[in-house]
């Protein structure tokens, strides 16, 4: 292996770890909190992404503001969808799947309908690379990675250090002591559904000078997302953490090594998600909900 393919895996690895990171920890802790299994998740990702391009060449906003507006733009829109659409029949996990798999859907056909199939991209925030070995990085994939593992150390501060985090933490464990215990298991679920919701948006937002906005790039994040969360373990925000990074290094390896990794690395996803669910279906850090007690 040379250097420079090294250092390509290293830093996409780091880069897609943390953004899949973040969206498979806002995907199990909605998960655990509500048994919300919200295929739609990754559809709020691309959301912010297309907003910073809204406010950018329709608003005439600058790119900072833009992607700052983003988030809470995000969060609103989520929190209509999960009023409207989730909560009606979120008692019923069919219907549940369903009604994100038919949402997820929605929005990419509004995104097609407005911006077509065209590609749109947004400017980096920042300009300039420092160069190792003569290899690149730039000063915009540095920033897209300290912002990550900075969301990812506050979301741990709030479930860890606040009344609201324990409260997240006491609901996902077990939501019928949760609410023998006096608490607000509905308002907890809301809740909850806005920091997922946030933390999706803040991966959209920051990865979108890295990538190509197109209504279908929700896709292979929803596949990354669901085999990170198998890996893990369903529920456990550590075990997201851990399969966000592995899954991403071996990716990113598959990518660089082998001829065509580009086509295969949904189909190492996904193998990996079956392997784990034949051999080790708790996942690394599988967490039992109390319906399975």
């Amino acid at each position: 292996m040379s250097l420079d393919n090294f250092l390509n895996i290293i830093v996409s690895g780091l880069i897609n770890g943390s953004i899949y990171a973040l969206l498979a920890i806002a995907f199990s802790l909605i998960l655990g909190v509500a048994r919300i299994v919200n295929i739609a998740h990754t559809a709020f990702y691309m959301l912010a992404a297309y907003f910073i391009y809204i406010g950018l060449e329709f608003a005439g906003l600058p790119v900072l503001v833009s992607m700052v507006l983003s988030v809470p733009a995000t969060v609103l829109l989520g929190l209509i969808c999960y009023r409207l659409f989730i909560k009606p029949v979120q008692e019923h996990e069919a219907s549940v799947l369903i009604a994100t798999i038919a949402l997820a859907m929605v929005i990419q056909e509004i995104l097609l309908l407005i911006f077509a199939g065209s590609f749109r991209g947004a400017p980096n925030l920042i300009s300039g690379f420092i160069e190792i070995s003569g290899f690149r990085v730039t000063n915009q994939q540095l920033l897209t990675i300290v912002v990550a593992l900075a969301t990812l150390g506050v979301i741990w501060t709030f479930l860890m250090k606040t009344r609201l985090g324990l409260a997240v933490r006491s609901t996902a464990q077990d939501r019928e002591i949760a609410n023998l215990m006096g608490m607000n298991v509905t308002r907890v679920a809301m809740w909850t559904m806005a920091v997922s919701v946030a933390l999706a948006a803040v991966a959209g937002a920051i990865v979108a000078p890295l990538r190509i906005l197109e209504p279908h790039m929700w896709m292979h994040p929803l596949i990354m997302m669901l085999a990170i969360v198998v890996l893990g373990g369903l529920g456990s925000v550590l075990g997201s953490f851990v399969g966000a990074y592995i899954l991403s290094f071996t990716e990113s390896i598959v990518v660089v090594m082998l001829p065509g990794g580009a086509y295969l690395k949904d189909s190492i996803a996904l193998s990996i998600m079956i392997l784990v669910l034949v051999i080790r279906p708790e996942g690394l850090f599988g967490v039992k909900f109390e319906e399975e007690r």
